[in-house]
Parts: structure tokens; sequence; C-alpha cells
């Protein structure tokens, strides 16, 4: 099973540039069986762009998953604590490898589904 991500066409060019390996959610996915997620930048681009694969997710603490992937997080402290206001705990999705599509694919023509708010499940 895999997952269709909307993620910001900022942080999708470091993934794809290998700059950020990690993907920050503040909840993630019930499945144990998502091996693969499928990348959708958000407006202005607001297509299907690649994917990724997961190596691994972390849950911990903020200031723990912080010490643990800053290096790698493609993203600022000041960022990250931001996004993670009011939360004790998230998520830090580890990408093993990527695949930035030759041609990027207009979501509605592929999963014939509208933009997920945070997720969804995909075959």
């Amino acid at each position: 099973m895999n997952v269709l991500l909307s993620i910001k066409p900022e942080f999708v060019n470091k993934i794809f540039s290998g700059q950020k390996k990690y993907e920050y959610r503040k909840t993630i996915f019930k499945r144990k069986d998502i091996s693969r997620v499928v990348v959708y930048a958000t407006a202005p681009i607001s297509r299907v762009v690649g994917e990724f694969e997961i190596e691994s997710i972390l849950f911990d603490d903020i200031d723990s998953l912080w010490q643990e992937t800053k290096n790698y997080s493609g993203i600022d402290e000041h960022f990250f604590f931001e996004y993670f206001t009011k939360k004790e705990k998230g998520y830090a999705i580890k990408i093993k490898s990527y695949k930035k599509y030759s041609k990027t694919r207009e979501l509605g023509d592929v999963y014939h589904s509208v933009p997920p708010q945070s997720f969804v499940y995909i075959d």
C-alpha cells in the first residue's frame, strides 16, 4: 500500500535534491504496510511530481526528533518548532530513495482524487 502526500513545492525540491531526508508530520497513517509515498506538490505546481521509499518512521518527543533529524531536515530550527507548536510528539518519515518523474501528472488524471489535506491511501 502507498500514500499520496501533499507537500509544499519548496520542500519537494529539497527532497528531490537530496537535501531533505525527513518529511515531518503531526499525524501519520494508521496502516503499517506503507512503503512508498507518492508526492503531490501543492500550489502553484498542483501536480504529482514523484515518489519516495520509506526507510523508517520516527516517533519521538519534539526536542529529540529535532536532535536526531536536524542535519537532513531541509528546514531550519525555527520552522520546525513552529510547525510542531502545541505538540509534544511528532513524526519524521525517513526517506530511503526518491524518484522525480520526468513528466508530472494531473492528480485527477492519475488517482481520480482531489488534493489530500494531509494524505490519502492509494494502490
